[in-house]
């Protein structure tokens, strides 16, 4: 069986996606406004840190903002597969449950009061992810706490934060308004090495958390009922894999600003290339999504340089279409 030609695809697949890190990480280091061939890239590379402009380029500027981005791919595409089998909508990504929302508000809120420190602005958009997260579960425990009230007291929370955010950037100054917007349009060129490790930890221990609840996701994904006839404490993983999931994704917008898409996109070509089990699903999407947000990335850095595109605009170019096929697929509903 394990012969037949679909599995070996599988494992070709699977072997190309392992592989896809370091191609990505490559293609990143090499490409923007200072292109390098993969020789003077790997010579520069084996010299190590150093004086010359290009490593001074390579390791002090480029290498940490592959890392971010490698960090945050992962995270949302590990987040979207997570609320997706939890919700059991293929269209639920990171940002349905008004994490965006609330990560948006606090770091605006920390703009327009002047507090423009690397460290201050992800702090308070971490706050407020968390602080959204909260509302969120908290209006849809009170409701059984289902899959469908907890889409719609995400959107409900999402809103709010909205409305709260435009009133800050109708009251803020220029100069505060306009470094808010370049947020919002996600930004990995404040890759700050303390925040580097302390962000790949975080990473790593929700991705343990989600990899050990590989099974209880494939049980969610069968429905509640079966799930709980099969004996699974229904609310007690939703709880577990809502709280970690969501930690993720705010832990990716405080780091860089919203950028969407990752977390739609990502988990669904995992399960065309590989199938639904999570148990594969799960790492397999953390190094395709951070592969791809190193690649666009790179992008964003070239098109236009010396000048540089928000990667949430290249994410949202590349991820848009995507969302209108599923979106047609499932007949326009969610």
């Amino acid at each position: 069986m394990s012969n037949h030609p679909i599995y070996s695809r599988r494992w070709l697949w699977g072997l190309l996606l392992m592989a896809s890190p370091l191609v990505a990480m490559f293609i990143s280091l090499a490409a923007g406004d200072l292109s390098l061939s993969l020789q003077d890239l790997t010579s520069i590379l084996l010299q190590g840190p150093g004086q010359q402009i290009e490593q001074v380029i390579i390791w002090q500027v480029r290498l940490p903002r592959a890392l971010l981005a490698g960090l945050v791919g992962a995270a949302l595409s590990l987040s979207g597969v997570t609320f997706q089998a939890v919700l059991r909508n293929p269209l639920a990504d990171p940002y349905l449950l008004g994490v965006s929302g609330g990560a948006a508000l606090g770091a605006v809120a920390a703009l327009t009061c002047g507090l423009h420190s690397p460290i201050i602005v992800p702090l308070a958009a971490f706050v407020g992810a968390l602080t959204a997260l909260f509302l969120v579960y908290l209006v849809a425990q009170a409701h059984t706490c289902s899959s469908h009230t907890l889409i719609l007291a995400g959107v409900m929370v999402g809103s709010l934060a909205a409305a709260l955010l435009l009133f800050l950037l109708w009251r803020a100054p220029t100069d505060a308004t306009r470094q808010a917007i370049f947020w919002l349009a996600g930004n990995l060129s404040l890759a700050d090495p303390d925040w580097l490790v302390w962000g790949w930890l975080w990473l790593i221990t929700g991705f343990l958390i989600l990899w050990g609840q590989s099974f209880h996701l494939d049980l969610l994904t069968q429905g509640e009922e079966t799930a709980a006839d099969l004996g699974l404490d229904v609310g007690k993983t939703r709880l577990i894999l809502f709280v970690v999931a969501g930690a993720l994704t705010a832990c990716a917008v405080a780091l860089a600003g919203l950028i969407g898409f990752v977390g739609l996109v990502i988990p669904h070509i995992c399960r065309l290339l590989w199938g639904p089990s999570h148990r594969m699903l799960i790492p397999f999407s953390a190094l395709l999504g951070g592969s791809f947000l190193m690649v666009a990335d790179a992008i964003a850095r070239t098109l236009y340089a010396p000048a540089e595109i928000p990667v949430g605009v290249v994410t949202a170019l590349l991820g848009a279409p995507f969302f209108l096929y599923l979106l047609r697929k499932k007949g326009g509903g969610l």
